[in-house]
C-alpha cells in the first residue's frame, strides 16, 4: 500500500493537484524545534485531530485491521505508527486533501481533507507538533526520508 500511496502522490503532483505543497519555499523542516509553532500545532491537533488519532497520538485500537465497512481505524502518529514513513510533502497533502484524494483508485478512508478548515500554516504547525513528539532516532530517519524525497522531486 505504501508504494501505491507514493505512486498516487506522484500522479497527483504531475496533474497539478500538488504544485504548491509548501508555497514557493522549501518546507521549514526545523519547525518541530520551534516552540511557538509546536505549541500552535498542539492546540490545533487537540481541536481537529485528537478525536480520531488520540490525545496521546496513539491512534485507534487495532488500527491495522479494516472494520466491517472496509475502513482502517485512525493510525497513531507516535513512533509506533507509520506517519514518519511518509515525507513532509506527502503528509501535508494527506491532511490538506484527505487520504482518498491522494491514494485514488477507489481507496476508502475516513480521513477527510482539512484544506477548507485549516490554513496551510495550520497544517504545517500540526505536522511540526507531531514530529516534535518523536524520539531522535525516528526524527533522524524521517529527515533522511525527506532528503531522499527532495533528491527525487
Amino acid at each position: 500500500m505504501r508504494r501505491m500511496i507514493l505512486a498516487s502522490f506522484g500522479i497527483a503532483a504531475a496533474a497539478g493537484v500538488a504544485l504548491s505543497v509548501w508555497g514557493n519555499a522549501t518546507p521549514d523542516r526545523a519547525a518541530y524545534q520551534d516552540p511557538t509553532v509546536v505549541s500552535a500545532g498542539a492546540t490545533i491537533y487537540a481541536n481537529q485531530c485528537a478525536s480520531c488519532h488520540g490525545e496521546d497520538l496513539g491512534g485507534q485500537p487495532d488500527w491495522k485491521t479494516r472494520d466491517a465497512a472496509g475502513y482502517l481505524p485512525a493510525p497513531p502518529h507516535d513512533d509506533s505508527g507509520h506517519t514518519w514513513h511518509h515525507p513532509d510533502a506527502q503528509l501535508f497533502q494527506i491532511v490538506k486533501l484527505g487520504t482518498e484524494a491522494i491514494v485514488g483508485d477507489g481507496y476508502r478512508s475516513n480521513m477527510p481533507g482539512f484544506g477548507e478548515v485549516l490554513s496551510d500554516d495550520d497544517i504545517r504547525a500540526v505536522l511540526a507538533y507531531i514530529k516534535s513528539t518523536w524520539p531522535d532516532r525516528i526524527i533522524d530517519r524521517h529527515n533522511e526520508l525527506n532528503a531522499a524525497y527532495d533528491r527525487t522531486n
